[in-house]
């Protein structure tokens, strides 16, 4: 009897006749430890001296060590703080101005004409290439990678907000018009909720590229943040505080996208542009 009950649930529910191989933490997880595990075996099979590639213990107890010893001026909570104040201000502005202006250029057929054919040109600028202006501008201080930063995030924003708008139902627009509804309220209950996933998935992409534009300007031009502490630990021959950066770059930019993606997927899920 027991066995014909179960044979039925695994009958009704596919999903408990996955296996353990199926869940995606587990296999997030093997690939880890495959990867960490093959790194571990670098140097003592001789594959790359210690001094050159640093284990992934002496990683990350470089990491503890900087958060409590100074290392180029500041503790690494220091490092991160300034970088991420730099990727914050930046990031907001591309979206303030980048959103809007494409959600502008998706509705007006007139704006389009005259402006994406300069935005197009622009956009496959890569943002590293900012790095002389930024220092015309705005010196070797703080604020130097900010347009860098703004550079990479700026244009995923518009693209995709003006998909958004782009796309919206025109049975909808035109009925809205027939009512006499006025410009801001077709934008506010119309245009706007039917591009949001979109302009959400646009946000996503720009966050991504706009931290790696921050990393780039700081290789280059900063003073103060995460890659100016690479940048330190490669004058000095010192890889395990590259590799540290490097770790704290990467866990930084996964968190980033993981609160963009959750945003992405609750807005999603519970969409009705009607």
């Amino acid at each position: 009897m027991a066995s014909t009950v179960t044979d039925r649930v695994l009958a009704q529910d596919p999903r408990a006749q996955r296996s353990f191989l199926d869940v995606p933490i587990v296999l997030a997880l093997i690939g880890l430890g495959v990867f960490f595990g093959l790194w571990a075996l670098a140097g003592p099979i001789h594959l790359a001296p210690p001094r050159f590639l640093p284990s992934p213990a002496a990683v990350a107890t470089e990491i503890v060590v900087l958060t409590h010893e100074p290392y180029a001026g500041s503790l690494l909570q220091g490092h991160i703080a300034a970088s991420l104040a730099k990727f914050g201000a930046s990031y907001a502005l591309a979206v303030a101005i980048g959103v809007p202006l494409g959600l502008f250029l998706g509705q007006s057929r007139f704006a389009d004409r005259i402006i994406s054919p300069l935005f197009d040109a622009v956009r496959f600028i890569p943002p590293i290439a900012w790095v002389p202006f930024s220092i015309l501008w705005f010196g070797t201080g703080p604020l130097a990678p900010t347009l860098v930063v703004f550079a990479g995030a700026f244009s995923p924003c518009v693209v995709n907000a003006y998909r958004g708008a782009r796309f919206v139902d025109r049975t909808m627009l035109e009925a809205a018009q027939t009512l006499g509804a006025s410009r801001y309220r077709i934008l506010r209950e119309i245009i706007v909720p039917a591009a949001l996933p979109s302009i959400v998935a646009g946000m996503r992409i720009s966050a991504g590229i706009g931290w790696q534009s921050l990393i780039g300007a700081e290789l280059i031009v900063g003073s103060t943040g995460l890659g100016f502490m690479i940048v330190s630990g490669e004058g000095n021959l010192t890889t395990s505080v590259v590799m540290a950066g490097m770790a704290t770059i990467g866990i930084i930019g996964v968190f980033i996208d993981l609160v963009l993606r959750t945003l992405e997927n609750r807005i999603t899920r519970n969409w009705n542009p009607s």
